[in-house]
């Protein structure tokens, strides 16, 4: 098995905190999640997750005019260059303090950062400028007395306008103008929110925090731009001559008075000249300026709008938060703190469209190219949207989990993944697109469980709220709600291989429910628990039942129900059981318990078979509220979650630490352990505390303040609930793990969202079973010679993406049958492994297709093992999706096809119509001719 994940996508969070951009083309959502950034393609309806980490949460990022660099600035003051093109980190830069916003310029070749008071002018690396050297200070400006808030660019890339919190709007030129002195706009008493220059002019529409917007009229236009020139310094004469008073002697002294008498006069003389040149080029300068007639930037105030009048008047604590200006249709979107947000049309503040789209606070806007969509983020309740104002239609709508996700679950082809947060809400994200689908909220309480149906037309999960729902994946409903006799608070859910019986554990009442699915009726109590049932899981195998639980009473019990009544067999356990989960073949358990160590069971003799000491592999991790050390912290740390790799040699674990670990079952070693996190901004990562959060009086974390009365921890302990009352740092965790079941991926529930990471075998060389000779140049020597089997079997060996593919659809769909029986079983089921792999993205589907039926036909009773179940999965799943892309094809295709039929019908029965009209005035013609004849 091949260790070589990588980080591919993140789910479930699809907007943290910062500006949403829309590409340059206007087709992209950019949007910054955590200390990572998202970039959601609304035209082929998929999302991507770059490859970029940053070491705290951004806060601030923009894209270059031309699409090709993002700047990105997190909370800690370093600032990032991306490419886009590359997806890597170019250049890395350290602010002190964190800056609030960046911008482009227009033309490409700067970027202003604003921090503090300032804002200070960067030249942009690239082929536009010409220089490549990372953050080059162009020019800086502290103007503002307050700290920044927003900043715009003129259309030239001139003028610079910056708002600040002290209520004024201050417009700096980047290069110096005899235009401009220093300008200073208010009329505002409020926090600036927004400015926005005009396109193609100086106008200017400034906006305030409390929605009243002003706007200005340039009393300069763009043609009147004077570059400004310093004046030519003049180079004053100094004299060579030292005199020396070395020797005092009368007579020298009075040679010397009688040369400085003689040397004024001459001085004289020349600073008559020297003010005469002085006028001339005094006289000189005025015409000049007379010629130029340089006119001074300065601003009017043509009117004033109060936006937020009409919003306050229903809710009077109304804020504005955010806004957003298309230049080009001039467009002008406002939002505001209970979430809504309203266009009007300028200059005049026509109000042309209002919406409410939550009760939560808006806190970013962005306008696309074309200004038809419109993108707004809500950081609170982690939602994005783009909103097409015109038709009034949703062009994406995806909100993520409002706090922590608990549990995931594949669906068995891999292509979907369901998730249960705290919220109550259990979500269906697809794994291809990486979007969520589906969204159910019947559940009044946290999911603590949620599971796949093998057939894949339900999903089912249980919460604290005492119920178990199953939802229909075919109607979007919730058909079953199973419910105790008494309320009980579910902990844990499972299902069997053959989706009939549904069970699950309880977290005050320690007994396990036994559910019938198709009857919806409890079939079975299952006591002898005395602690909470941690963890179910049922045997993979669809004709067994059995069924294991974990439990806080340091026991694993066998149970087999559905035969046996409440007849056990039980494990002992030395510590706390946390999880437990089946082997692929059903003969095996692993346990996690809190003692840090894995411990696997058979299953038929309950005999132990192996155990993995695995509490120094997770890695420690100090929170800033711990009182302990970081190796001390250790002592306590377990696996919480495990899960079997698809063919059942490996097995994954995970727990409140930072690193997941991937372990041989059968040595017991570990093989390779990721680290799914570098955010400080989350607590535990760090293994030792920085000094400066320590004081005489110990760790400030620990320190509460009361200003105001307000208390940061107002109960010890205290780590989830009212997040508004207590400043709570989230705290990094891996709550769920699953293999996919194709065995391509693994998908991991962390307090970052959820994450996926896949096999990237297209850059890796990795042979298989290589022999001396076997080259591309033979390969290809061989595919000439027209020995397709053997030149398909050195490709195979040489496991090259590229040449295999050029050999398989080199050889002639006739030979597919005879290449194939004449290849051994080993390369077939390698073959079948890199068809199904192929199959997701190319075009020739009905020629692999071929490949796959006559590769299941002659070798189907060989590859139909446990072994070649993820292959098969993969297979199953990419058909799937390319059935699913082309029937959506086809039938649009096909209406559009009976369309144009049916209008060529009625136009070919409209001239067949016409022309035996014109027929029959043809024969009434002749008739008549042949009737004159007769006359004449």
């Amino acid at each position: 098995m091949k260790f070589s994940y990588k980080f591919s996508n993140l789910l479930g969070t699809v907007y943290r905190k910062g500006d949403l951009l829309f590409s340059p083309d206007g087709s992209s959502v950019i949007s910054p999640v955590g200390n990572r950034i998202t970039i959601f393609d609304l035209k082929n309806n998929k999302s991507m997750t770059l490859p970029v980490e940053s070491r705290f949460n951004y806060v601030t990022i923009d894209i270059s005019p031309n699409g090709s660099m993002l700047v990105a600035i997190n909370t800690d003051g370093e600032a990032h260059i991306i490419s886009l093109i590359s997806k890597v980190i170019l250049h890395k830069y350290r602010f002190k303090g964190c800056p609030k916003r960046v911008k482009f310029s227009p033309d490409g070749k700067y970027f202003a950062v604003c921090k503090g008071g300032g804002v200070f002018i960067f030249n942009a690396p690239g082929l536009q400028t010409g220089n490549y050297n990372p953050f080059i200070m162009e020019r800086a400006f502290h103007g503002a007395t307050a700290e920044t808030t927003c900043i715009s660019w003129s259309f030239d890339s001139k003028l610079l306008a910056v708002g600040s919190k002290d209520t004024t709007i201050k417009i700096y030129s980047l290069q110096k103008s005899a235009n401009l002195r220093w300008i200073t706009l208010g009329g505002h008493s409020d926090v600036i929110v927004a400015c926005f220059f005009e396109n193609k002019d100086y106008d200017m529409y400034t906006i305030s925090k409390n929605g009243r917007l002003c706007v200005w009229e340039c009393t300069l236009e763009p043609d009147d731009w004077v570059e400004w020139q310093p004046p030519a310094k003049k180079e004053k004469s100094k004299d060579s001559e030292s005199d020396s008073e070395d020797d005092i002697d009368i007579e020298k002294i009075i040679e010397r008075t009688e040369k400085q008498k003689a040397r004024a006069e001459c001085k004289l003389l020349e600073s008559d000249d020297l003010l005469k040149n002085d006028e001339e080029e005094d006289t000189i300068e005025e015409e000049n300026i007379k010629k130029a007639e340089i006119k001074m930037l300065g601003y009017k105030k043509q009117a004033t709008f109060y936006l937020g009048n009409e919003v306050q008047k229903h809710y009077k604590e109304a804020k504005l938060t955010a806004a957003a200006y298309h230049q080009d249709t001039r467009i002008l979107v406002i939002g505001f703190n209970i979430g809504s947000f309203y266009l009007y049309e300028m200059p005049h503040a026509n109000l042309i469209h209002s919406l409410s789209i939550s009760r939560q606070r808006i806190s970013s806007i962005a306008l696309n190219s074309t200004g038809d969509w419109i993108a707004i983020g809500c950081s609170h309740a982690g939602q994005l949207l783009v909103w097409e104002w015109q038709s009034e239609t949703y062009a994406m709508k995806q909100q993520g989990h409002r706090t922590n996700m608990n549990c995931l679950a594949y669906s068995p082809d891999g292509q979907y993944i369901v998730t249960g947060g705290d919220d109550g809400k259990v979500k269906l994200w697809n794994t291809l697109s990486g979007f969520c689908t589906l969204t159910f909220h019947e559940h009044a309480s946290s999911i603590s469980g949620v599971l796949f149906s093998h057939n894949r037309k339900f999903v089912a999960s249980a919460s604290l709220d005492g119920t178990v729902r199953a939802y229909d994946l075919a109607r979007y409903r919730n058909f079953r709600t199973l419910t105790s006799p008494r309320p009980v608070q579910f902990s844990c859910l499972a299902i069997d291989g053959s989706d009939e019986f549904l069970a699950a554990g309880g977290q005050d009442f320690f007994d396990v429910y036994l559910w019938s699915m198709k009857l919806g009726t409890l079939l079975e109590i299952l006591s002898g628990h005395e602690g909470p049932v941690a963890s179910l899981a049922f045997n993979p195998n669809p004709a067994s039942t059995e069924l294991v639980s974990a439990s806080w009473d340091k026991t694993v019990k066998i149970w087999n129900a559905v035969e046996n009544g409440s007849a056990h067999e039980t494990i002992r356990l030395i510590a706390d059981a946390l999880c437990v989960t089946y082997k692929p073949n059903g003969e095996e358990i692993a346990v996690a318990t809190l003692d840090g160590q894995i411990t696997f069971f058979e299953c038929k003799t309950a005999r132990q078979t192996g155990f993995i000491e695995g509490r120094n592999d997770l890695g420690a991790g100090r929170s800033k509220t711990d009182l302990i050390t970081a190796k001390k912290n250790l002592q306590g740390k377990a696996f919480t979650t495990l899960c079997y790799s698809a063919d059942g040699t490996c097995i994954l674990a995970g727990g409140r630490s930072k690193n997941v670990c991937i372990y041989n079952v059968r040595e017991s070693i570990l093989l390779k352990k990721y680290e799914i996190t570098q955010n400080r901004s989350l607590d535990g990562v760090d293994d030792v505390i920085n000094r400066k959060y320590m004081s005489e009086f110990g760790n400030r974390a620990l320190i509460e303040h009361r200003e105001g009365g307000n208390i940061s921890l107002h109960l010890p302990g205290v780590r989830s609930g009212d997040m508004a009352s207590r400043r709570v740092k989230p705290e990094v965790r891996v709550l769920c793990l699953q293999f996919s079941p194709t065995g391509q991926a693994w998908a991991a529930v962390t307090t970052e969202g959820l994450l996926i990471y896949s096999l990237d075998i297209g850059l890796m060389f990795d042979p298989f079973q290589l022999e001396l000779g076997v080259t591309p140049d033979t390969v290809k020597e061989t595919l000439d010679e027209r020995d397709y089997a053997k030149a398909l079997m050195m490709a195979l060996k040489l496991n090259e993406k590229l040449l295999t593919q050029q050999v398989i659809e080199t050889i002639p769909y006739k030979e597919i049958e005879l290449t194939t029986t004449s290849m051994p079983d080993i390369y077939v089921e390698k073959l079948l492994k890199f068809i199904a792999s192929e199959l997701e993205s190319t075009r020739h589907i009905h020629f692999y297709l071929l490949w796959i039926e006559i590769i299941l036909t002659k070798h189907g009773s060989r590859i139909n093992t446990a072994p070649q179940m993820p292959v098969l999965l993969m297979l199953h799943k990419n058909m799937q999706k390319k059935y699913d892309d082309l029937s959506r094809i086809c039938d649009f295709n096909q209406y559009t096809m009976n369309y144009i039929l049916r209008i060529g019908e009625l136009k070919s029965a409209k001239s067949i119509s016409k022309h035996s009209a014109i027929t029959i005035d043809d024969e009434s013609l002749s008739d008549a001719s042949i009737e004159r004849m007769d006359t004449d």
